[in-house]
């Protein structure tokens, strides 16, 4: 078991770290390695020269608000609603007159590189079988509520569940569960291994193959054989896809509990760097609380406030 933290600290710890680690990297969305190095130097990453977050954690917190709002037994239809509420923002400059909740903040209607699959699927009506071939990673970035909010069996079937309102891929909903499943286990006080392999386990545990899996057991191994750094992550892909991005980020969290280091390798590589830093964030703030996030970062992330009023509004549950 890792050190003895409250629920509130984990909670607390993994929102404010996604945002954090999300920031970090929507610094660089998109660019190549070569030309990170060249703007922030060949250690990468080591600065939060913009505050700003992406569609990554704008998700994640209508996620938690339709966890919030939900019944029991109605947590899908609660979190589709939620869904469509931030799509919303990605259509209208300001909130409409009577707007509540996180759909009244005006700091949510800025439009970040959203996801194509996200935008498409929920135009559709985000219902099941939308995007049925499209597995890219905003499943997985969204979803570290569904972890938050329940045990591991039951997170993991929800966000997998949820992942098909706008990816039908199975891979897509599988790494959605298994990210959900990882921090409902981290939440539970299990260490990073632990988590990680308990989870591993649950996806071998059927007779189909399992491309989340496999990305996993590859990332276990390159945790135990590279320290992370500013591209170490490269033989694991560029995290534009599902299984991916989640491979990059329990990468770096198995590689490093120096969680400054640890996010600067989740975001210092080609590809979709404010993904991968998002989930990582997440997964370090359930592990290890919100103590443990550098506290210049933490402190100025944008929204930082809203997010931690939805932390404070989740701390019960679980």
């Amino acid at each position: 078991m890792t050190q003895a933290l409250s629920r509130y600290d984990r909670v607390l710890g993994c929102l404010i770290g996604g945002a954090v680690g999300d920031a970090l990297g929507y610094q660089v969305e998109f660019d190549h390695w070569d030309s990170i190095k060249a703007a922030f130097g060949p250690d990468g990453v080591t600065e939060l020269r913009y505050n700003q977050i992406s569609d990554d954690t704008q998700m994640t917190l209508f996620t938690a608000e339709g966890l919030l709002e939900a019944s029991a037994g109605d947590e899908y239809e609660s979190v589709r609603s939620a869904y469509l509420r931030w799509y919303a923002t990605q259509k209208e400059y300001l909130p409409p007159a009577g707007a509540q909740g996180l759909a009244a903040e005006p700091w949510l209607y800025a439009r970040r590189a959203p996801g194509n699959a996200c935008l498409s699927g929920l135009r559709e009506g985000a219902r099941p079988g939308v995007n049925p071939d499209s597995k890219g990673c905003g499943t997985v970035m969204r979803s570290a509520p569904f972890g938050l909010h329940f045990g591991p069996h039951a997170a993991f079937v929800l966000a997998e569940r949820c992942s098909a309102l706008t990816h039908g891929h199975p891979t897509a909903g599988a790494s959605a569960g298994a990210f959900a499943m990882i921090v409902a286990h981290l939440m539970n006080g299990e260490t990073p291994q632990r988590a990680v392999s308990a989870t591993m386990l649950h996806l071998r545990s059927g007779i189909d193959p399992s491309e989340t899996a496999d990305a996993l057991q590859a990332a276990y191994r390159l945790a135990g054989n590279v320290t992370p750094g500013p591209n170490t992550c490269a033989p694991l892909g560029e995290g534009w896809i599902a299984e991916e991005a989640l491979a990059i980020a329990v990468y770096c969290f198995l590689g490093t509990d120096d969680v400054r280091k640890g996010l600067t390798a989740s975001v210092s590589h080609s590809g979709d760097s404010d993904s991968t830093g998002a989930i990582l964030g997440n997964l370090y703030g359930a592990a290890y609380g919100h103590a443990a996030l550098p506290k210049e970062w933490a402190s100025q992330v944008e929204g930082r406030d809203t997010v931690a009023a939805l932390a404070a509004m989740m701390e019960p549950f679980g």
